[in-house]
C-alpha cells in the first residue's frame, strides 16, 4: 500500500477516456505530495466522486459525453467550493476557455503540454495561482466589444499586476506587507469592477484593457497568469 505524506495534493481525475485518465493518475500518484483519491469518466460519476471524496483540486476533461463542461464545473465547485478545477483538455476553442473561466475554473492546460506542466499546474491552483499557458492569452477574450473602463486603488493595481505575474494570495500579501484578509479583499474588489468571475478571467481583461505590464518578472513563472 502507498504511503500518503501529509499534507498532500488530494486529487480526482475526470476524463472519459479511461487509458489516459488511469495513465495520468498512476504519473500523478508518482509524485510525494500528490494523491489521486479517485477518477471518474462522466459528468455524473464526476459529482459522485466530488461529493463522496471531497478532493482538493479536481482535473477536469472538458469534453464529456453526457454534461456541458461549464455546467459541471458550476455544479462540482459549488458542492466543494474549496475545491480548484484545472481544465485539461485538447481544445483552445476561444469559446471553451472563456466558458470554462466563467464557470469558475482557475487553471486550464492542453493535452499537448507535459506532465510536468500539470504537476506545475495543481500546485499552483493549490497554493492560491491563476494557471494559463502564456500561447493560450491571446485567445482569451477576443470577442469583447470594448475594454473596461475602471478605477482602480493602488493597491488594486498593485494586486492586479502581480496577479498577472502569477503571485498566490500569499507572495502577494508578502509584496505588499498587508494581510492575507486585505488581499481577498483587494482580489473580490478587482472582479467587481473588472466584471470577471474567476481570478483567470480578471487578468485576461486587465490585459485587453492594457492595465497590467506584461514584462516578465523575476521568479514568475511565465506560463501561468
Amino acid at each position: 500500500m502507498r504511503t500518503v505524506p501529509d499534507p498532500v495534493i488530494n486529487i480526482l481525475v475526470v476524463d472519459d477516456h479511461a487509458v489516459f485518465a488511469q495513465s495520468l493518475a498512476a504519473a500523478l500518484n508518482g509524485s510525494p505530495d500528490m494523491h489521486v483519491v479517485g477518477v471518474a469518466h462522466s459528468g455524473a460519476e464526476a459529482k459522485a466522486a466530488v461529493d463522496a471524496l471531497q478532493p482538493d483540486v479536481t482535473l477536469l476533461d472538458y469534453q464529456l459525453p453526457d454534461v456541458v463542461g461549464g455546467e459541471l464545473i458550476r455544479v462540482i465547485t459549488a458542492a466543494n467550493p474549496s475545491m480548484q478545477v484545472i481544465v485539461l483538455t485538447a481544445s483552445v476553442d476561444e469559446r471553451t476557455i472563456v466558458s470554462a473561466m466563467t464557470a469558475g475554473c482557475v487553471g486550464y492546460v492542453t493535452k499537448d503540454q507535459g506532465l510536468d506542466d500539470v504537476l506545475a499546474a495543481v500546485r499552483a491552483v493549490r497554493s492560491g495561482q491563476a494557471v494559463m499557458p502564456t500561447h493560450l492569452l491571446a485567445h482569451m477574450l477576443p470577442g469583447r466589444a470594448s475594454t473596461p473602463t475602471v478605477s482602480l486603488t493602488p493597491r488594486e493595481a498593485q494586486t492586479l499586476q502581480l496577479l498577472a505575474a502569477g503571485s498566490s494570495n500569499d507572495g502577494i500579501a508578502e509584496a505588499l506587507y498587508v494581510s492575507r484578509n486585505t488581499v481577498r479583499n483587494h482580489v473580490q474588489n478587482l472582479l467587481q469592477k473588472l466584471g470577471a468571475h474567476s481570478r483567470l478571467e480578471a487578468v485576461a481583461i486587465a490585459r485587453a484593457a492594457g492595465l497590467v505590464d506584461d514584462a516578465p518578472r523575476s521568479g514568475a513563472v511565465t506560463n501561468h497568469v
